[in-house]
């Protein structure tokens, strides 16, 4: 009897473990997380912890937490939380891995190989870093180092309510849609449609983005994967290479890379108008970040891939103001 009852345990035991075999469960230590892989009609799907809850090809991938740690994330905001900062204690890496924790699944900074991420990853944070910047020329530990000095526009000029927008996103009555955010927000429609975008009643409460870190890096990384309009890229799209340009945006000088994820974020803003300061500040902190993060500048690519200086913007301010800055 206890031989058999041996025969029924070891039987059990192998059943288990070819469930286990079938269903690709593969563990690392105790610090990784599972990740369970299934194929559907022959494609590989993965979950990976918290980051990556939801069944994708992204996820099977690393994720950035993966290849970006805390350290990483100090590094490349060294002076945020200095005494002179204006958002001190506000900005954390462990928000922003939250708030990306949405996003992974469905390719941000998941994307291609480890290389590609870690690229993505820069440029993303690249655009946060110098639109909250209170970096000059000879600041403590240069200019480069005081992104995410900022979670909001110290002195508003005015409240940027646009009553044309009055039927879709009307303005609440005392609040102010001045510029807020890792990647600012202005203007009510704009608040409007992130809003929509990341499920936050921003329109009515646009004070949320300077008091959530999370939500703010949210709105910032729907920012990067949505495009203004559904006939044009996204600013992630067009960064991994997944947005092939029609006949009219190459003679626009519109092409994949980092230069025309500034013109999807900024219009005429930055881009259209050659060499100037903003657009070179963006740029200056995409390299200076891949240097910091071990991957080098010489990565990212020739001028025309890093500028938007000659591109034709995707939507003219003036014909259609949708910009976020």
């Amino acid at each position: 009897m206890a031989a058999t009852n041996r025969s029924v345990a070891a039987f059990l035991l192998l059943l288990m473990l070819s469930v286990v075999s079938l269903t690709a469960v593969v563990r690392g230590d105790d610090s990784e997380p599972a990740v369970v892989v299934k194929k559907v009609k022959g494609k590989k799907y993965c979950t990976k912890g918290w980051e990556c809850k939801a069944a994708s090809v992204y996820c099977c991938n690393e994720t950035i937490s993966d290849f970006f740690q805390t350290y990483q994330f100090e590094n490349l905001f060294s002076k945020r939380n200095s005494p002179v900062a204006h958002a001190v204690g506000f900005w954390e890496y462990r928000s922003f891995i939250l708030a990306s924790s949405l996003y992974q699944p469905l390719g941000f900074c998941t994307t291609g190989g480890k290389l590609m991420q870690m690229k993505e990853l820069a440029a993303f944070l690249a655009h946060v870093g110098s639109k909250t910047t209170c970096g000059y020329g000879v600041a403590t530990g240069g200019p480069l180092a005081w992104g995410l000095c900022y979670n909001k526009e110290m002195s508003p000029q005015q409240s940027y309510c646009d009553d044309y927008f009055k039927y879709t996103y009307p303005c609440t009555p005392g609040a102010d849609y001045y510029g807020r955010g890792a990647i600012p927000i202005y203007w009510n429609y704009n608040y409007g449609k992130v809003g929509q975008g990341i499920k936050a009643d921003l329109l009515n409460h646009p004070e949320y983005i300077e008091q959530n870190a999370t939500l703010a890096f949210q709105a910032a990384i729907w920012m990067w994967m949505t495009p203004a309009k559904k006939s044009q890229p996204s600013a992630h799209e067009v960064f991994v290479g997944d947005w092939k340009p029609t006949k009219n945006d190459t003679l626009s000088k519109r092409i994949p890379g980092f230069g025309t994820t500034m013109n999807i974020l900024y219009g005429d803003n930055v881009c259209g108008q050659g060499d100037i300061d903003p657009m070179n500040n963006v740029i200056s902190h995409y390299l200076y970040y891949l240097d910091l993060m071990g991957v080098g500048r010489e990565e990212a690519g020739p001028h025309e891939f890093l500028s938007c200086g000659e591109q034709v913007v995707f939507n003219p301010s003036a014909a259609n103001p949708s910009q976020s800055s």
